[in-house]
């Protein structure tokens, strides 16, 4: 079984002030380096479909959605909070990124792939139930994680976040679902300034402080995510991809480096060859530096596909 990459054009239509740092040229900074490396000719690449509303409506609520499309601009940039901006297509995009979560995990329950990396925006993980923020609109993890759910072939779901910044909406989001592990890096005190005490048996929160590195990642990993995953047998392992964690990218202060990527993806995919889990599907949440974002996402693609 192949890896695959999922992405769409629409995923660029989300332009908003070009000096914000969540910008188009983060899934071509990916999709170059991959071509660059002649692995793009190795992995097969689906279009992204639309969410659907039944996808997207066990995860959000009906007046959530009213209230963005409500809010649409004819033209311009609006404010949805201090960090988080729309334009006229940023709900194709958006639309375009929950889309292809769900897409990526029937490839996967379907056996056509054992591995997908989702390479769109706009990022998902600090959407709330009710409320966009820290650049993000659907929750698109969650969505494909409330899909799987939903198939007779999972009933326990992986979710791994191991951006710079909590995946704080994902958390609250299953903070009441047993069926689903999350465990989360980042950086603690930084944005968004969770409690670094789990409130929840299957929640894992993994605080680095500034300037710790591959040293104390490796440590949480092994100490912490390993003997969970292992405990909890999931059938489907979600990851929330932000490689904003890398020591060159400014969005946060984690030591990083490319090679850490590797070193994750492969000690999670050795979960894949097991009788429990089908696969991995990975969606890019942050990660923002031109030229490091590429780099550490083709570290990562090239362990899912075991390369």
């Amino acid at each position: 079984m192949s890896t695959a990459i999922i992405s769409h054009p629409d995923c660029r239509r989300h332009q908003i002030d070009k000096l914000h740092p969540e910008q188009p040229n983060r899934i071509d900074d990916i999709s170059d380096r991959l071509i660059a490396s002649g692995l793009e000719y190795s992995i097969d690449h689906f279009d992204a479909d639309d969410v659907l509303n039944t996808d997207l409506l066990r995860v959000h609520g009906v007046s959530y959605i009213r209230s963005l499309y409500e809010r649409i601009p004819h033209e311009g940039i609006i404010n949805i909070d201090g960090d988080t901006q729309m334009c006229a297509n940023t709900l194709k995009a958006a639309n375009r990124a929950a889309g292809s979560g769900v897409q990526a995990v029937d490839l996967v329950v379907k056996g056509e792939h054992q591995a997908v990396f989702c390479n769109i925006r706009p990022p998902g993980h600090h959407a709330f139930r009710d409320k966009a923020s820290g650049f993000c609109f659907y929750n698109n993890i969650a969505i494909a994680a409330s899909h799987a759910l939903t198939l007779d072939a999972i009933e326990r779901v992986a979710i791994i976040d191991f951006d710079v910044h909590h995946g704080d909406g994902t958390e609250d989001i299953f903070k009441d679902n047993d069926d689903v592990l999350f465990c989360s890096l980042f950086q603690h005190p930084f944005y968004p300034f969770s409690d670094p005490v789990p409130q929840h048996e299957n929640h894992i929160k993994s605080p680095m402080a500034a300037g710790e590195g591959a040293a104390e990642f490796k440590s949480l990993v092994l100490d912490s995510w390993i003997p969970a995953i292992e405990s909890f047998k999931p059938h489907l392992i979600l990851i929330s991809a932000g490689f904003d964690s890398h020591r060159n990218d400014d969005m946060g202060h984690i030591n990083l480096d490319d090679p850490d990527y590797t070193w994750v993806t492969e000690q999670l995919s050795q979960y894949t060859n097991n009788e429990h889990c089908l696969g991995i599907v990975s969606m890019l949440e942050g990660g923002y530096e031109h030229g490091v974002l590429g780099r550490s996402a083709l570290a990562h693609i090239r362990a899912l596909a075991k390369l």
